[in-house]
């Protein structure tokens, strides 16, 4: 077994791994960015090392650097989480040659499940049924029209080497295809460095079903069931659950067939998800996550299987602790993801300080997340703040217990998807197992997640006391109630506010929203990805101005007005921050 195991990653997903290295009696060495000094998985690992300022290329991203922690702190193995590294080929063969085991599968499975092209390929060669579409890049704009046509409208638009959601664009008609196909390779470039792009047929309201695989180096492959990730924002999971509410037992022994023999078909070892599409009776592969999934977690709530544990047991020689006969899959899990995002306007990141932070507790309940009190939570890396994960018999008592999870988390200055998950867990659409695909693309829907407003009325005199408001507990007659009193802020009433007349209104020449005012301000902290419009440009209510690059994910930011764009302040690369200006519109 090994001695010292590096991990080469951040966030909750370190920490969930560090916990395994300590009950497996093996030292975790952490490494961590400038920005993330004081990050919990810093102190989470036995030992830390510095690899660079906060830029991901230049520090979790940076092959050289994470090697030459290794070497710095004697590391004879890494963990690559998921995201940064974790589906790196190059990486993979750079610890090789260094003489550091990376646990994970080997490079070559890695290289042909990276490439969605290949992959399909190596299935449909395997007698893995894939989705209907290329199997090759198309070289320009042309070709892909040809595919289109050939796959049949709508069709998605694939980056090669995409994943999570990027590099994926829709194209419902002939007339989207060029955008989707444009944008589709403009994130592959951005994100994968390949601008390589596929066409095949997209299915308008399928179920998102993927399968776990477990294999090992002597050839044992198995696999501990599937999880249903359907609801998705932008083609991104934001809820999971185990097993799938429209798979039985003939359909799950079906595609666990499928994924092992998908896994068997590229020589796999390790932990892997084949990702899948469920279609009624159907299922069509979609590609394989050569890496431990966000979503593991409800897998191993239903089985008992520790799967990262089984990741690093594999990665050193050991065969599968279980057979396919030893799987039993007791009751029901479902994850809920603790983004930093606000839902209500169409899940727009919203990076910020945590002033106060409280995680539920209680039977069938688990949270993995990777911050406490004063985390800060950066644009620089993805929005995640935790993972809510409960279990119960079935999904109706865990539906409700994950309920009253949510109802207990508690995350000061910070807005996230709690609101969010507390709204649509509690529709009819969940109820009855659906993708909820119609909600989740509603922004009048999306608008009602919003969690309530703590304010206070304004009043119409600008020369009025400034008043707060302030909570209390009272009993009457022996019971407890909360009470909020709005009054003046003066003397201790105020406790601590300064007393005297309100400061007047600011005259709102501008702002964000509303057809009322010509400034649009950003929504939100990210930096300028594109431009759409020109300063002097006539433009209609909805008309595209701009894309925000914000927390690894494109926010395109629209006209909230018709008009005659007056200032332009903005061009590519520049740094906003969630208030400034971006656009004048009169």
């Amino acid at each position: 077994m090994f001695e010292k195991v590096l991990i080469a990653n951040r966030g909750e997903i370190a920490i969930r791994v560090a916990r395994a290295c300590r009950e497996m009696g093996i030292t975790s060495v952490a490494v961590y960015s400038e920005v993330d000094r004081d990050a919990p998985h810093v102190h989470a690992c036995d030992e830390a090392y510095l690899i660079g300022p906060a830029i991901p290329a230049e520090s979790y991203l940076s092959i050289e650097k994470i090697i030459g922690a290794c070497k710095e702190s004697g590391a004879d193995a890494v963990h690559p989480g998921y995201g940064f590294l974790a589906e790196n080929a190059d990486f993979a063969r750079a610890l090789d040659e260094a003489g550091i085991t990376f646990i994970g599968p080997p490079a070559s499975a890695i290289d042909a499940m990276g490439s969605k092209t290949q992959a399909r390929e190596i299935m449909q060669k395997a007698g893995v049924p894939i989705v209907p579409g290329a199997t090759e890049a198309a070289k320009d704009v042309n070709e892909a029209r040809a595919q289109a046509e050939e796959a049949g409208y709508p069709v998605a638009c694939k980056a090669v080497g995409g994943g999570g959601g990027k590099g994926f664009r829709v194209a419902m008609t002939p007339d989207d295809l060029e955008e989707a196909f444009e944008g589709s390779g403009r994130e592959g470039m951005k994100f994968f460095s390949d601008d390589r792009v596929y066409v095949e047929r997209y299915l308008e309201d399928p179920r998102h079903v993927e399968v776990q695989v477990l294999a090992d180096k002597q050839g044992n492959v198995i696999h501990l069931g599937e999880r249903d990730c359907s609801i998705q924002r932008r083609h991104q999971k934001v809820i999971e659950e185990a097993p799938g509410p429209h798979v039985d037992e003939e359909m799950r022994e079906r595609i666990g067939k499928i994924a092992t023999d998908a896994a068997r078909a590229v020589g796999y070892y390790s932990a892997g998800t084949i990702e899948g599409m469920q279609v009624g009776d159907e299922y069509f592969f979609l590609e394989m996550n050569t890496r431990v999934q966000v979503e593991h977690c409800v897998t191993e709530m239903i089985t008992g299987v520790d799967i990262v544990r089984e990741q690093i047991k594999i990665a050193a020689g050991a065969e599968l602790s279980l057979t396919q006969e030893d799987v039993k899959i007791d009751g029901w899990a479902i994850e809920c993801r603790i983004n930093a995002e606000k839902a209500d306007r169409n899940f727009s990141p919203a990076p910020g300080k945590i002033t106060s932070y409280r995680e539920p507790s209680g039977p069938g309940i688990r949270v993995d997340s990777g911050v406490i009190a004063g985390s800060e939570v950066t644009p620089m890396y993805d929005p995640m703040v935790g993972k809510l994960i409960v279990w119960d018999n079935d999904r109706e008592s865990a539906t409700k217990r994950m309920l009253r999870a949510l109802h207990e988390y508690e995350i000061g200055g910070l807005s996230t998807l709690i609101p969010f998950h507390k709204k649509i867990l509690a529709t009819e659409q969940w109820d009855r197992g659906e993708t909820c695909r119609d909600l989740m693309e509603d922004k009048k829907w999306l608008k009602t997640t919003a969690p309530p407003k703590v304010g206070l009325p304004e009043a119409d005199d600008e020369e009025t006391v400034e008043k707060v408001a302030r909570d209390y507990l009272v009993e009457v007659s022996g019971k407890r109630f909360d009470v909020k009193v709005i009054g003046e802020a003066t003397g201790f009433a105020a406790a601590g506010a300064a007393a005297g007349p309100k400061p007047k209104k600011r005259e709102r020449k501008a702002g964000g929203g509303g057809s009322s005012v010509a400034r649009l301000d950003s929504p939100l902290q990210g930096s300028i990805f594109k431009v759409n419009v020109e300063k002097g440009a006539e433009v209609e209510e909805g008309d595209l101005i701009c894309v925000i690059e914000a927390m690894k994910m494109e926010n395109e930011i629209t006209a909230h007005r018709k008009g005659k764009i007056t200032d332009l302040p903005i061009s590519v690369g520049d740094a906003i921050a969630s208030g400034d200006p971006l656009v004048i519109i009169e």
